[in-house]
């Protein structure tokens, strides 16, 4: 009987000796809750120069199309895609046949113009008669000079050729047979939004460039201002004029043209600080104050090297968590460790 009462006490022993251990591993398993540590920096209101960017293609300074008047068979094309003419230069001699006969009859009528006008002189013919002989001659050289300008087609700039639509032989049939463009200085159209109407001006300087020449900027400046607004779209055209005098900018280029249309306070924050939703086009920033942090909205304006622009979301002076932000959700306590400035 004593031997069974030692085996039940041996047994209490046991089972309280492992219940005080398992007591003691759960305690040490249960670990205190931790609060994230993030970086936040202090970021501030800035004058910010507003740019807008806008696409354009590049245009000759004035394009004419070379071109006779009437349908007409081509002699002779004389120039050709790329070639530099002055102006006066003979670029297309069209056929000559009509040119000819119109000629002859000219002639045949100065000879009967010659002879009624003797007449006329000692009382043979009467002024009618001479005034009608001299139209006709006169109307006659009138069409002769027309019919010489539209044969011998000349340029009427100084420029480049940039397109050729015919070959010799061919028969004039409405399109430009050449097109000639001033290309020292070139020009650019951008349609400017209507809220900017009142904030640029002619000669504002105008940065452009082009993917010809990547990483150059051209001198460009607004040379025209259209004076009406467009109903459908909203915006107004503007026209810009770069100087070219090197000539390394061409018609068709495809350029981009930054406007510089003043100056707005608004808050400016590291690009790290920016949190883009899953899902959806919408930019956050987590703000720090008393302690928490918050997920704040944000309207972003332009980029500047590696901070951004804020059109609205946070105030000046606010400190925002720029490293560590994947722990974080909304209201969450942090410590924190605060960086100098806002661009780290």
């Amino acid at each position: 009987m004593k031997a069974i009462n030692y085996l039940f006490a041996a047994l209490g022993i046991a089972a309280a000796f492992s219940s005080c251990r398992n007591k003691a591993d759960d305690s040490q398993m249960i670990k205190p809750e931790t609060k994230p540590t993030v970086k936040i920096a202090s970021v501030s209101v800035e004058s910010v120069d507003q740019l807008q960017v806008y696409s354009a293609i590049v245009e000759g300074d004035v394009r004419n199309n070379i071109a006779p008047s009437s349908p007409s068979r081509i002699d002779r094309i004389l120039v050709e895609v790329g070639d530099n003419v002055k102006r006066g230069q003979k670029l297309v001699q069209m056929d000559e046949s009509n040119l000819h006969q119109l000629a002859l009859q000219i002639q045949n009528q100065e000879v009967q113009f010659s002879r009624t006008d003797e007449l006329y002189k000692v009382g043979g013919v009467s002024k009618a008669e001479w005034d009608n002989v001299k139209m006709s001659l006169e109307v006659n050289r009138t069409a002769y000079n027309n019919l010489l300008t539209n044969t011998q087609l000349v340029s009427p700039i100084d420029g480049v050729v940039t397109a050729r639509n015919y070959d010799n032989g061919d028969l004039y049939s409405g399109q430009p047979v050449l097109v000639v463009q001033s290309i020292s200085p070139v020009k650019l159209l951008i349609n400017v939004s209507e809220q900017f109407f009142s904030r640029v001006s002619l000669n504002d300087p105008v940065t452009v460039e082009l993917d010809a020449y990547p990483g150059e900027q051209f001198a460009g400046k607004i040379s025209l201002i259209y004076p009406a607004i467009d109903a459908a779209s909203h915006t107004f055209p503007v026209e810009i004029k770069v100087t070219n005098a090197d000539r390394r900018i061409r018609p068709g280029m495809y350029a981009r043209a930054t406007l510089n249309i003043g100056t707005e306070q608004h808050v400016v924050v590291p690009d790290i600080a920016i949190v883009k939703r899953a899902g959806s086009g919408d930019r956050f920033v987590y703000v720090y104050e008393n302690g928490r942090v918050s997920y704040t909205k944000v309207e972003l304006g332009q980029r500047m090297g590696d901070r951004y622009e804020l059109v609205s979301g946070i105030s000046d002076n606010a400190e925002v968590v720029v490293a560590g932000q994947n722990k974080l959700v909304d209201g969450l306590e942090v410590d924190v460790q605060r960086v100098n400035d806002g661009s780290k």
